[in-house]
């Protein structure tokens, strides 16, 4: 089996990389000079005649060893819940200074046998993009766990999937851009590997018994941790991928007026992205299993957070909810440390038992925050955490979605206005039904899909107001609401019929 033709390019964006055609393991003859700017990283790249001739980037490598948070130092004053809720607002920025950050999974298997990419697979294709396009690399003892270059890094995630978390763009065609040439350069690597890469919301094929481990000891603690909340809690960590969006708020009323916008659409989000219908080989009976399995985690730390529409919210109630969430580890002398689900209100006390004594820095508190699961989450930016992986026109498709939405005042007070009479019971109702039925979920007396209508003009009117061409990326989600058609069933269509019943065909299918 070899690569598909990249579905879904947008001819339109400003870079076109080339595409992949089946069984082939070189890029067709192209010509053609792009330059990506990441922060204050330059990259230059020409390609012709299947060859890249030049490949410079203008900087020095550091190689980085540690977890994504530097390992803080042993606090010398206590925090206070104000430092914590500082730390919140200093995330508030200046209209002109929003961006858009983009992050997404995606399952690597081999070409030969459909089987999940081992470690042993995963090292040398990381090696391999970090030598081939200078990336840094970021290591766990002798192991490298990812790579880094400019604001953008790549991430191994627990069950072996690979993520992109991209850097902050000023617009969507950059954000094509960086996602195009990221999978240019992983499919660059992993081709003569015999590995490929596919998007979709959960593992259509394998067991929980098949999916290797990673040598990462946050993520065997974060295991351990999730395996008291059941096989689906497991499952959300090892055999899920999702798409992202990260984005800025000018003020504590705009993070509020955002968060309600983004918690109450979500389920929304969900159901338009619906992309994983298939398990262990068959059809699952969801639209999103992983949104559903995602739903079935420790509650302490995921869900709708009915209070965000309290009158009361703001950052120092966002702030309260996480102090209570129990921890999973500490970081402490190049150590992960397992805390046993005390609180990091605890950790403030000293309580911790493994560190007795001890209080946290800002930096824990940052790594205890990416330990908090709801489905948008709070940090120095809000990121919308609803949607499934899925193809490449779709990973453009959620940042067009909410910046539309969440970037443009007119169309962010239309869903304030709408939503404003939905109880904590529809949102629920929404959340928990929208991964079984998606676009056709009854609500209020229509479909869901109709509510989607409304929406997706809305966005669709907030990014023309941009004025930077930006609506075309929005196309994929106007033929989902159009037909009614989410990503999910014409998978499952497609099973049903062309593939004959065979789940083999969903790798092809959905390959990079």
């Amino acid at each position: 089996m070899g690569l598909l033709s990249m579905k879904g390019t947008l001819g339109s964006s400003s870079m076109v990389l080339g595409k992949v055609e089946s069984n082939r393991r070189e890029e067709d003859a192209y010509f053609k000079l792009s330059s990506l700017y990441s922060g204050s990283v330059h990259y230059k790249f020409l390609y012709k005649d299947r060859e890249i001739l030049k490949c410079k980037k203008e900087r020095n490598v550091i190689v980085a060893t540690g977890p994504a948070i530097e390992a803080p130092v042993i606090a010398t004053e206590p925090l206070t819940k104000d430092d914590l809720i500082d730390y919140m607002v200093s995330g508030c920025k200046p209209k002109e200074k929003w961006r858009i950050g983009t992050e997404h999974e995606k399952f690597g298997f081999e070409f030969d046998t459909l089987r999940p990419i081992k470690y042993k697979q995963i090292s040398p294709l990381l090696n391999g993009i970090a030598e081939r396009f200078h990336w840094d690399k970021i290591m766990e003892g002798d192991n490298v766990i990812g790579l880094k270059t400019g604001k953008q890094s790549i991430s191994l995630e627990p069950g072996g999937q690979i993520e992109l978390s991209g850097a902050p763009f000023k617009t969507l065609h950059e954000t094509y851009d960086e996602i195009n040439l990221h999978l240019y350069q992983a499919k660059t690597v992993a081709e003569e590997m015999r590995i490929g890469f596919m998007g979709l919301g959960f593992q259509p094929k394998w067991r929980l018994g098949d999916i290797p481990k990673v040598p990462k000891v946050r993520y065997n603690i974060m295991q351990n941790y999730f395996s008291k909340f059941g096989l689906l809690a497991v499952q959300s960590l090892l055999m899920t991928c999702s798409v992202q969006v990260n984005l800025d708020f000018s003020s504590e009323a705009d993070m509020v007026k955002k968060m309600r916008a983004g918690l109450a659409l979500q389920p929304l989000a969900t159901a338009l992205f619906s992309n994983s219908p298939f398990k262990q080989g068959a059809p699952n009976g969801y639209v999103s299993f992983r949104s559903h399995v995602n739903g079935q985690v420790d509650k302490r730390r995921t869900g709708m957070l009915p209070f965000v529409f309290y009158d009361t919210f703001g950052f120092e109630q966002f702030v309260d909810y996480a102090l209570d969430v129990p921890m999973i580890f500490v970081y402490r002398k190049n150590k992960y440390i397992p805390c046993g689900g005390m609180s990091f209100r605890d950790f403030m006390a000293g309580k911790l038992p493994a560190i007795r004594g001890q209080v946290p820095t800002i930096s824990d508190w940052e790594n205890h925050l990416t330990t908090i699961f709801p489905e948008v989450r709070l940090k120095k930016y809000m990121e919308m955490r609803g949607a499934d992986g899925g193809p490449l026109n779709m990973l453009c498709a959620l940042p067009a979605f909410w910046v539309g939405l969440l970037y443009d005042e007119v169309s962010l007070h239309n869903v304030l206005d709408m939503i404003a009479d939905w109880t904590d019971e529809d949102k629920q109702y929404l959340r928990n039904q929208v991964p079984f039925t998606g676009l056709k979920t009854p609500f209020q007396g229509r479909l869901l899909q109709h509510v989607a209508e409304d929406v997706l003009k809305w966005a669709k009117d907030g990014l023309d107001r941009r004025c930077l061409n930006e609506s075309i990326f929005l196309d994929p989600l106007i033929e989902v609401v159009g037909t009614g058609m989410t990503p999910a069933e014409k998978l499952l269509e497609m099973y049903n019929n062309k593939w004959g019943s065979n789940i083999d065909s969903v790798f092809r299918e959905c390959c990079y």
